[in-house]
């Protein structure tokens, strides 16, 4: 009983901070805000590390998808994100949103990466989650295709052996401009 009450602590105490983390951003979004591009790729160093693609599919709403690693597996995570210019600078932005990710584990391994922490995996499990995001991201000026961006991306997953984790996932980002 001890360890379902712990489950539903972690998880309201995820859902109350993902419901903060709309709450704030979304006070600095700005309806007239436009992409300066249209698709980027690049990578994400962090708690999940991999591969990255973001399109705007509206002037200020991006889909992102990443590939990524940790520890002793690999991810696949699918992000909707509102995007808008932040304190006024011109190519610094906040971004933020939600989604989910299917991950999949490979045997056996004690590890803790970046916040991520799973105890023991003894067979191939694969888990579910939602994930949450809010991040900056600095355009750099003069028409460079480059953009550095800073995010958190918390998540609640459930694993095959009826397992459920919250970690957060701070990550830097790189990313090249298709405009």
């Amino acid at each position: 009983m001890k360890k379902r009450s712990n489950v539903i602590v972690k998880f309201g105490m995820a859902m109350g901070f993902l419901l903060l983390s709309y709450g704030v951003s979304n006070a600095q979004y700005t309806p007239e805000y436009t992409t300066p591009y249209n698709t980027a790729i690049g990578i994400r160093v962090g708690g999940t590390s991999g591969a990255t693609i973001k399109h705007f599919f509206r002037r200020a709403t991006a889909v992102e998808g990443i590939l990524g690693t940790f520890g002793n597996g690999f991810s696949i995570t699918g992000l909707i994100e509102k995007n808008a210019q932040a304190f006024d600078v011109e190519g610094l932005n906040w971004y933020y949103g939600g989604g989910a990710h299917i991950a999949f584990y490979n045997g056996n391994r004690y590890y803790n990466v970046y916040g991520r922490d799973v105890t023991y995996r003894d067979n191939h499990d694969v888990g579910i989650g939602i994930n949450g995001i809010i991040g900056m991201e600095y355009i750099l000026p003069d028409n460079i295709p480059v953009a550095f961006s800073l995010d958190f991306k918390p998540f609640i997953e459930i694993d095959s052996d009826g397992d459920v984790g919250v970690a957060p996932d701070l990550a830097l980002g790189i990313k090249f401009l298709i405009r």
